[in-house]
């Protein structure tokens, strides 16, 4: 795996630079399989650059171009991206978990069979990404859009989609088993449906349904007492006295569809 001094990479960015403008002398810079953990490459512009297969695990990344990069099989866990640009990259089986990816825009990116667990993807521009068979488990996709994103086969377990707009997404076969929020979530109509029911948004999964701040398995909430409900938040009482009928008819006559079945452990797999 190649390493760069701070010196020569600063000669590629100025080469890929001027490929980029045009410019005579100019290189397309090509740093597959590069050693480039815990590299500063804040802001820097690597639009269109070759990075598969290389290690950008720590580096800091903020505000950095890298709009159709080719980062497939790259290593970017615990990596700042923070605002990046990664419209349109390749980043199939890309290693991003515990990543920042907050406010990134990744639209159009392919993501197919990424690891994004615990990455931090609130706010990041997901609309139109292929995110089949990525594992997003316990990210935080808080008030990301993922408007039209191809999320099929991906692992959601324990994930916060709370305020996510997932219109137009494609769930079928996700794992949606113990979301950890969905709350004030746009659904897509199919896999996780949402509602607003008077004073609070309610949004719901084959399994679980949030209403306001509270998630619990749809069983649960047909279960609760008055005084569990009061409990919650003492305006409730009255609310779910209306509306806990009219919500079992919704569910019960329009169900959102079941997601996958989650994986197995390890353990349960050896």
């Amino acid at each position: 795996m190649n390493t760069y001094t701070a010196e020569q990479l600063a000669e590629i960015l100025g080469k890929h630079k001027a490929w980029l403008d045009d410019e005579e002398g100019g290189e397309r810079a090509n740093l597959s399989g590069a050693n480039l953990s815990d590299a500063n490459l804040r802001d820097a512009n690597l639009r269109g650059a070759y990075l598969s297969g290389a290690n950008l695990s720590d580096a800091n990344l903020r505000g950095a171009n890298l709009r159709g990069a080719y980062l497939s099989d790259a290593n970017l866990s615990d990596a700042n991206l923070r605002g990046a640009n990664l419209r349109g990259a390749y980043l199939s089986d890309a290693n991003l978990s515990d990543a920042n990816l907050s406010d990134a825009n990744l639209s159009g990116a392919n993501l197919s069979d990424a690891n994004l667990r615990d990455a931090n993807l609130s706010g990041a521009n997901l609309s139109g990404a292929y995110l089949s068979g990525a594992n997003l488990s316990d990210a935080n996709l808080s008030d990301a859009n993922l408007s039209g994103a191809n999320l099929s086969d991906a692992n959601l377990s324990d994930a916060n989609l709370s305020g996510a707009n997932l219109s137009d997404a494609n769930l079928s076969g996700a794992n949606l088993s113990d979301i950890r929020e969905l709350w004030g979530a746009s659904g897509n109509g199919r896999e996780i449906k949402s509602l607003q029911c008077g004073t609070y948004a309610v949004t719901y999964t084959a399994t679980h349904m949030q209403i306001g701040c509270q998630i619990h398995e749809i069983s649960e909430w047909w279960a609760f007492s008055p005084a569990q409900i009061d409990r919650m938040d003492n305006q409730a009482t009255a609310w779910w006295g209306v509306w806990k009928p009219i919500l079992e008819t919704i569910i019960s006559s329009a169900p959102a569809e079941p997601g996958g079945i989650e994986p197995e452990s390890e353990s349960e797999a050896a």
